[in-house]
């Protein structure tokens, strides 16, 4: 494969000069976003044929004068650029030298379009503004509550006082909720993700779950632990991130369901129907469930089901945490035909796998 045919192949545009600053190659990709073909564009000046221009009409090869500056410089770092058309598309150069200090003998041009920073802009100003909104609510709620107690404490009695803190106190929890939620975007999004992973008890943690979902809502959530007999073993993970998912989920089938929610712990592996051997929770709710063609999009950021609100980062958490500790999650339809969701979680340590 000769050099054109190779620069073809790649996905990003790739223009390259000479010592003389004059055009060796353009690559297919390069040549459609510069409106040029690659035969005209060899040979000609690389000013003349890298249009671009910043925010303020200045050149690319002007501003960075890849052959001039630093004896010792090899490559212009990526940079936001406008093509003839107004369309953005991101630059970096490597600049070629045979030694230190020697005159640059040729420069090499990538061209990467725009639209992928474009779209993680959009997901940074999403994210902004769904964290304005979801912290509206409890922060005006504890504002309003903490100035009535300030105004009228001595007008207020014990009851009414109580009742007050008792919600102060539940909205600095969903604060702290919504905080742990975005930390863990943000380092599922970047890979540093840390879990600390200890044989626990999933009935255990289950039920504590279950009895606290169950506090503080009117809705009933029923609980069934280990239906077969045959006991449940340990699983291997993290219990914050356990606990995190399970409630995340129970809560979810309160809040989007209908009827009851019912919450199954059973074991899995040898012996049963699937293998590694683990612990699998299905949490089923009663209300319109997930169809079929959206179950896709359940489980990416923003995604929000019916019309009860929420951050959308929910369900994106609750599968990021658990394959990050080597389970899997799935959604189907439940008996009663609302939505059911299924996660298991292996007895071994499998975060590798």
């Amino acid at each position: 494969m000769d050099a054109q045919a190779l620069a073809d192949s790649l996905p990003d545009g790739v223009v390259v000069a000479d010592a003389d600053q004059q055009v060796e190659l353009v690559s297919a990709p390069a040549a459609r976003m510069l409106g040029v073909t690659p035969e005209e564009a060899v040979g000609r000046p690389l000013a003349e044929v890298l249009a671009l221009r910043d925010q303020d009409g200045r050149a690319w090869v002007a501003c960075n004068t890849p052959y001039a500056g630093l004896a010792t410089r090899t490559g212009v770092p990526e940079q936001s650029w406008l093509l003839p058309d107004g369309t953005e598309v991101l630059v970096a150069a490597r600049l070629h030298r045979d030694g230190v200090h020697q005159p640059v003998r040729r420069v090499a041009v990538t061209l990467r379009s725009g639209r992928g920073r474009a779209r993680l802009d959009r997901e940074r100003s999403d994210l902004v503004a769904t964290v304005a909104h979801e912290l509206r609510s409890p922060l005006t709620g504890v504002k309003g509550f903490v100035q009535a107690l300030l105004n009228r404490w001595d007008k207020l009695n014990d009851d009414q006082k109580k009742l007050m803190l008792t919600t102060v106190s539940a909205d600095a929890d969903r604060l702290s909720r919504l905080i742990a939620e975005l930390l863990d975007v943000a380092r599922i999004d970047t890979g540093r993700l840390q879990l600390y992973p200890r044989p626990s008890d999933a009935a255990v943690l289950v039920t504590r779950i279950v009895e606290s979902v169950q506090a503080g809502t009117a809705r009933a959530v029923e609980l069934v632990l280990d239906p077969r007999g045959d006991g449940l073993p340990t699983v291997h993970v993290d219990p914050d991130k356990f606990t995190q998912v399970v409630t995340n989920l129970v809560e979810n089938g309160v809040r989007h369901g209908d009827g009851s929610v019912r919450v199954l712990v059973e074991a899995v592996g040898p012996g049963h129907e699937t293998d590694p051997p683990g612990v699998r929770v299905t949490v089923d709710d009663e209300g319109e469930g997930i169809p079929e063609e959206m179950r896709r999009r359940v489980f990416t950021k923003f995604w929000k089901g019916g019309a009860r609100g929420g951050s959308g980062l929910g369900l994106y958490l609750v599968h990021g945490l658990v394959r990050a500790h080597g389970g899997t999650v799935t959604i189907a339809d439940a008996p009663g035909g609302g939505a059911r969701l299924v996660t298991t979680w292996p007895s071994e340590d499998r975060r590798q796998e």
